[in-house]
Parts: C-alpha cells; structure tokens; sequence
C-alpha cells in the first residue's frame, strides 16, 4: 500500500496494475489489524503447520526439488476435510472459485516503475542514470514516469506527453526533436547564449571552452548540465584559475564538467605548476589527438 488511510488507501501503482490487468478487486486491510484478514492469518498457520514444518530438517539442493517435496503436503492440505465445514478446501474450490474463474490475458503482466520527476533546463528527466526528453514547454514542472521493461512512459496531470524505448546507457540521451524549440533544432539558441554570456564575465577561454562544449554534443541542451557545473565551479575558483584550466583544455578537446573539476584540483593542489615552454622537441598534449 502507497498510502494508508482508514477509509481510502491508496494502492501501490504497480500492485494496482497487477490487479486491473487481471481484473481482482483488492481491499486493503487497515495497519496492525490482522482481523480484518483473518482468513488469510489462518491460511499461512496451516501451510506453516501442514508443509513447512514436515520439511523444516531437510535441506534441498535446488527449487525443483523442493517443489517435489511441497506437492504431496500441498494435496494433502487441500483435501483434509475442514470440521466446521465438513469440506475440504478442494471441494469448496471446485464448487465456489472454479466456475467464477475467467481466462488468463492474452498478455502476462509486465511490471513497471512509477516515480514522480522534475523536468531539468534542458528538458529531460533521468531515470537509472539515463536521460529522456519530453516536450520543452514542461521545464521545471513535475511529471510523472513509468518504466516497463522496455519503454519509458511519462505523464503530464495524467496525460501522456512522451514515450521512449528504455535504455540502460549510462550518462546518454534519448532526445525526441519534436520535443524542442524550432531553434534548437540547428543553432544555439538564448539559453546557450546564457551560458556564453556567463562564461564571457569570467573570461576569454572560459567562453571559448563553453562555446565548444555546446557545440561538441549532438544538442546543445546536452550540455546544458555540464555548463552550469563549470559555472558553479567558477564560484569556488579564482577567475585566473578558471582561465588557466579551460586554456590547457580546450586544444585536447578534454570538454566537460569532470575534466574542469579535475584540473581545477590539480591547479589547487600545485599552483606553482608553469605551461611548457614553447619548443621544437616539446611536442604538447595536442600531439596525442
């Protein structure tokens, strides 16, 4: 149960999709009150009684054989006539549940995830450390994601609004282009300026490290995140630190936040560290790329 409440719980969604997809009716019983299902307390004491503690001292190598063991006292159990009754509980299947039973779905239940996200600035959620798109008017609202073993749903007031096959790359996109602005679709738009303009107070090659940051992912609102991690750098960091770094990173091409963070650090750690000079038999890092 998500949610207790004496007269409306609310469901697990998961558990409430299992019960729709095969149609059952579930009636919470109320916290700390095993009366209200008393039925199901006195089943588990007599499979405890009758099954478990038969088999309590041998020990099984493997659930098929275990399920041998299980059988005969499952049977057994079933067919034990009930005194205050005077049926046994196969009988009472037979004539009760059996008739009232319906054919299974066409399709097994296919369990899925449910959480509540906020939509980042670039307009993707992450899930399991990937990134999906929805439509970029619902930056910073919530949604709503379900996650099946193969697609990625999310809900907007309970409207669907995007739809992705799942993936479990790490750090990656999924991006939709109908999901973004008419001019993210081929320039930078104003929020890249944003970041250009930001990078522009701290200095010449910090902009010029974020221009090519932007323009090195396939979108640049890939980037977005990265951008604000080095900006929120340049906060802790001296500008003429910020400068030193993005000028030893950008001929390397070494464009994003972690690179940044971890020259910064270095720089910190050995501030007296001086360039290369410049020389015929000194080749530089750009040599290697």
């Amino acid at each position: 149960m998500k949610t207790p409440n004496r007269y409306e719980p609310e469901l697990n969604p998961s558990y409430q999709e299992l019960a729709e997809h095969y149609q059952l009716a579930v009636l919470p019983a109320r916290v700390r009150k095993p009366k209200d299902k008393a039925h199901v307390e006195n089943s588990v004491q007599n499979v405890e009684r009758w099954i478990l503690a038969p088999l309590r001292n041998r020990t099984f190598f493997s659930i098929g054989e275990a399920s041998r063991a299980i059988v005969p006292l499952l049977e057994m159990l079933n067919q034990r006539e009930m005194l205050h009754l005077g049926k046994s509980r196969q009988q009472l299947f037979e004539e009760l549940d059996r008739p009232a039973l319906r054919p299974l779905p066409e399709k097994p239940y296919e369990f899925a995830i449910w959480k509540n996200a906020k939509v980042n600035i670039d307009y993707h959620i992450a899930f399991e450390g990937h990134y999906y798109s929805v439509p970029h008017t619902l930056v910073r609202q919530e949604v709503r994601l379900r996650a099946s073993e193969s697609i990625v749903q999310i809900f907007h007031h309970g409207q669907p609004v995007a739809i992705h096959p799942r993936s479990r790359v790490q750090g990656r996109f999924s991006t939709r282009s109908e999901h973004m602005p008419a001019s993210h679709r081929f320039v930078l738009n104003a929020d890249g300026n944003w970041f250009q303009q930001e990078a522009e107070k701290i200095g010449p090659q910090t902009n010029a490290y974020i221009t090519a940051l932007l323009k090195s992912r396939p979108y640049p609102q890939q980037a977005y995140r990265s951008c604000l991690g080095i900006l929120d750098l340049a906060r802790k960091h001296s500008p003429a630190n910020m400068e030193t770094v993005c000028q030893r990173l950008l001929p390397a091409h070494l464009l994003s936040y972690t690179d940044v963070k971890s020259e910064l650090e270095r720089l910190a750690s050995n501030p007296s560290t001086e360039p290369l000079p410049v020389h015929e038999n000194v080749r530089g890092q750009s040599y290697y790329h």
